[in-house]
């Protein structure tokens, strides 16, 4: 078995990983990087999710900055974006976003990882992990190379599945199954007319997508389309799959019935939507985009009254305005609840740090939180925010001489940290 060691040890190089991997690593920590795939980015790139939104309150006030903004400005440098805009949803909805290009964005990670000086292991598969009383002394992965265990003095688990946790049995949260929120198998086609397709009026668009809905052609109604900066193709947002993401078998069923569902819809979008007459489908994303699977059980646990109350928290490490965003299971429908024109919530690191263990934090879709205050705090932009505060907290503890438990490190010295490095930590600032 090959061993290696680390300050501090992140696994899942999703946005939230990724992030985690760099603050860490800027604060002098010597930290590893563990990703299943062969490229950062999670949903972001695995999944084409094709844009992040959720930057900014509805009435335009933005909530998420640091090395969020980083990832953006390094994809507007590199023709991957084309900066902050909004759009108004096929369901009506308004929402900011960020456009992107997600094969630049697996370059644009890949470059800041390796700036940040990060060990990045590709194509491991968490296998195990050692514990004694309330620390994690290292994990186990299944790689090309054979078994590999990484010890560490302070761990993030990043993977949205929360597979480290699992690996410790550690306390966590989850829906019954039959309540998961479902999951999407993104596609893109194109060539697309976007003055065309940009053209078409709300109320003929709802239309459209009700009528793909009702023929069994759409598994939801909806046309929501994200645009591949400087192109004419399209990533599509409008399939449906029932999946238990965390289930070998549901999860293999679940690709298989992603596919159906997007070539039977972009079969339809091509025959019945103005714009996208001479488009043919030019990919199918590697795999299916999960919204829900475990939750972790922290030292606190947010709820929607939390977010709909402004709760201010001492430790707060993040802010975000996302409304509830909650995808019903097993049938079309789709509810989003907002919190006002200029409301923003905040995120404690206590909802982030796993009970019952001193150096076990989460970042990403696994935060302690109730299901429906999870539909507002799983989107992309709040989960790099996420990973920025974890990564930072964790190279403070795993720096101190006398290995503190990670809530026990100075809350006031790391919001300073993170509001040095462009991150924005007071919901009124």
């Amino acid at each position: 078995m090959i061993s290696l060691e680390a300050d501090v040890l992140i696994v899942g190089g999703g946005m939230a990983g990724t992030c985690a991997a760099i603050a860490a690593a800027r604060s002098g920590s010597q930290t590893i990087l563990v990703e299943r795939n062969g490229f950062l980015g999670g949903a972001a790139t695995a999944a084409a999710v094709g844009q992040f939104v959720g930057w900014e309150t509805e009435a335009g006030r933005r909530v998420i900055a640091g090395l969020a903004e980083e990832v953006v400005a390094r994809l507007i440098d590199n023709d991957g974006a084309h900066g902050h805009s909004r759009f108004v949803m096929s369901t009506g909805h308004v929402m900011d976003r960020v456009q992107y290009n997600p094969e630049i964005l697996k370059c644009v990670l890949d470059s800041l990882v390796a700036e940040a000086g990060v060990d990045l292991l590709f194509h491991a598969w968490q296998a195990g992990a050692e514990t004694h009383g309330a620390r994690v002394y290292g994990a186990r992965f299944l790689t090309k190379s054979g078994e590999i265990s990484i010890r560490a003095r302070q761990f993030i688990d990043a993977t949205g599945d929360l597979d480290l946790l699992q690996a410790v049995s550690a306390p966590m949260l989850r829906a019954d199954r039959d309540r998961l929120q479902p999951g999407t198998l993104m596609f893109a086609i194109g060539p697309i007319d976007f003055d065309r397709f940009d053209a078409i009026e709300l109320e003929e668009k709802g239309a459209l997508a009700r009528r793909g809905f009702e023929e069994g052609a759409l598994a939801r109604p909806a046309l929501h389309c994200s645009r591949v900066p400087g192109s004419d193709h399209g990533w599509f947002n409008v399939t449906r799959v029932t999946v238990d993401g965390s289930d070998a078998r549901s999860l293999s069923q679940a690709e298989i019935e992603g596919r159906r569902q997007a070539l039977a819809a972009a079969r339809y979008i091509i025959d019945k939507v103005p714009g996208c007459e001479n488009a043919r489908l030019s990919a199918f994303a590697p795999q299916l985009g999960i919204r829900e699977t475990r939750r972790a059980l922290a030292d606190h646990t947010i709820t929607v009254e939390d977010l709909a109350s402004a709760r201010r928290f001492d430790d707060t490490i993040a802010c975000g305005a996302y409304p509830i965003d909650l995808h019903k299971a097993n049938s079309g429908a789709l509810t989003i609840e907002g919190f006002g024109a200029d409301h923003a919530y905040c995120v404690p690191l206590r909802a982030l740090i796993v009970r019952d263990f001193d150096n076990l934090q989460v970042a990403g879709r696994g935060i302690s939180a109730t299901q429906e205050a999870h539909g507002a705090l799983r989107v992309m932009p709040l989960a790099m925010a996420m990973g920025q505060a974890v990564g930072t907290a964790a190279a403070m503890a795993a720096g101190a001489g006398n290995d503190p438990a990670v809530r026990d490190i100075d809350i006031s010295a790391l919001r300073d940290r993170l509001s040095r490095a462009g991150a924005i930590i007071d919901p009124d600032a």
